[in-house]
């Protein structure tokens, strides 16, 4: 395969590119010779071609997953621990080149970019020590001359789908699990972002981590879900994605009766209350919406201002948001990337279209100002209501949306309304107003008066469509583990039902 010059020439280690699927610790190219090419969103340009596998070698996959899946579970946790260890800090030596990598692929700024390798990279360290603590539990017996008691062992091959957004931290956060648990790992990146994924391949390498544990795959992204989906001896299934895709996946998986972790869309609410100073509220609601410009399943899709400080709020958002860079996210001082391709501009065009049609407010947003073509300037609506696509989709676009609202429960009836649950924001210093939304917002998280909420120790994760189970926190872990009753009875003692 060729070899890009605009990747190599920048990276210190250019040993981390790579243009070949990774299976049972070997590089391999697919058979049927068909590839992809991958492009910077920023600029275009052809970054290098990775191989689509066919259905033979994705099984072979599976197969490299279980016989290693043997010696894997067997390695007592502080053994698996220091693999994973040496791993976490391979990964952190090479941050500069894995942000850079991810710049070049996904297109986000390069500050971004570092924090994305942090972020991924305390997954595999937080895992690794909390492994040491899936304790068992002993179980007061009612049973004469027993003793009964759990212990937790691994589900068995995971196989792990993740997106294009966060490409480095979705795979680690739930390598990083299920690796700890005892559990093997088929990875399948996004098309458009496989080299972090590649890089993290070569990494583990390195790491010692045997061949088999830690595969990837690339391919088509519905012949390869569904392989994985169907094959039994794939015991686990992670996605993050849409909502959309999470519900076919999780029909896929019904006939092998698999366990399923479904991380999926979000539409997340941004509630200011009227005690809040609204020009510190505008600043905080700009940084919620515009992180990963836009691209983001905790991006603040509603952003909901109390009537009396409505109008103040809308004059700082405006004039925070005109002052973000876009631009190449290589480049010194930029804000916002482009979006990783040319129907998301598209998807961001129509939005705003469809919320003017039907009477919002264009406050800001000249689309000519955009540096090429995958760009999208940020834009700011006012007057949204509840029947646009803007308020109804996660819509994944640096587009924003303001809906004055005017008590408590006019707020949370409004942030309510929609399938999704995965994440709200809350902003104000009352806290009874506090302790009120915290308890009727039907989300899995809720942050007050932070826009930082994610890390290791948070139990990352949503209600109603935005997902099954969470990734991250004590019960992160979980996810990868089966629980196994005994019952040791005394010799002699009369059996029992």
């Amino acid at each position: 395969m060729k070899v890009s010059k605009t990747v190599t020439q920048r990276l210190e280690d250019p040993r981390l590119f790579r243009q070949y699927a990774y299976v049972d610790g070997r590089w391999t190219h697919g058979d049927a010779g068909r590839e992809e090419a991958v492009t910077d969103p920023a600029t275009g340009e052809v970054l290098g071609h990775i191989p689509w596998l066919e259905a033979d070698q994705i099984h072979s996959a599976v197969d490299a997953a279980d016989r290693a899946y043997v010696q894997w579970r067997a390695l007592r946790v502080d053994e698996r621990a220091e693999r994973l260890l040496a791993w976490y800090d391979l990964i952190q030596a090479h941050r500069e080149d894995l942000a850079i990598l991810m710049s070049l692929e996904q297109g986000k700024p390069l500050p971004d970019a570092r924090g994305e390798v942090e972020y991924g990279a305390s997954f595999i360290k937080w895992f690794a020590e909390q492994a040491k603590r899936t304790f068992g539990e002993t179980i007061p017996s009612h049973i004469p001359n027993a003793a009964l008691g759990t212990l937790k062992e691994p589900i068995g091959i995971a196989a792990l789908i993740t997106p294009w957004n966060f490409p480095l931290a979705m795979i680690t956060r739930k390598a990083g699990a299920a690796m700890a648990a005892g559990c093997p790992v088929i990875v399948k990146p996004a098309g458009e972002t496989p080299f972090s994924a590649l890089a993290l391949a070569e990494l583990a390498e390195r790491a010692s981590i045997p061949a088999g544990v830690f595969n990837v795959v690339l391919g088509e992204a519905a012949e390869v879900s569904s392989i994985l989906c169907k094959e039994e001896r794939v015991k686990a299934l992670s996605f993050t994605g849409s909502t959309r895709v999470g519900r076919l996946l999780l029909e896929q998986c019904a006939g092998t009766v698999k366990r399923v972790s479904l991380e999926l869309g979000g539409n997340a609410p941004f509630i200011v209350g009227p005690d809040m100073d609204p020009r510190e509220a505008a600043l905080s609601a700009v940084s919620a919406k515009f992180q990963t410009a836009g691209q983001d399943c905790l991006a603040a899709n509603r952003i909901l201002v109390h009537e009396s400080i409505h109008d103040a709020f809308v004059e700082h958002f405006a004039e925070r948001m005109a002052a973000l860079t876009v631009g190449n996210g290589l480049h010194s001082e930029v804000d916002l990337g482009p979006l990783i391709h040319a129907q998301a501009v598209e998807k961001a065009s129509s939005i705003v279209d469809d919320a003017i049609s039907q009477g919002a407010t264009l406050v800001a947003g000249d689309q000519s100002a955009a540096p090429g073509p995958n760009f999208f300037m940020p834009v700011l609506l006012t007057g949204v209501t509840r029947e646009m696509q803007i308020w109804r989709e996660e819509n994944f676009a640096p587009v924003a949306g303001i809906t004055a609202y005017r008590d408590d429960d006019e707020a949370i009836a409004m942030a309510n309304d929609t399938e999704y649950g995965l994440a709200a924001y809350v902003y104000t210093h009352d806290i009874r107003r506090i302790w009120k939304l915290l308890r009727a917002l039907e989300f899995g998280m809720v942050s007050v008066n932070s826009v930082k909420m994610t890390g290791p120790p948070v139990p990352f994760g949503g209600v109603k469509q935005s997902g099954l189970g969470r990734e991250g926190g004590v019960s992160g872990i979980d996810e990868y583990l089966e629980t196994k009753y005994y019952c040791l009875g005394a010799l002699g003692s009369v059996s029992g039902s």
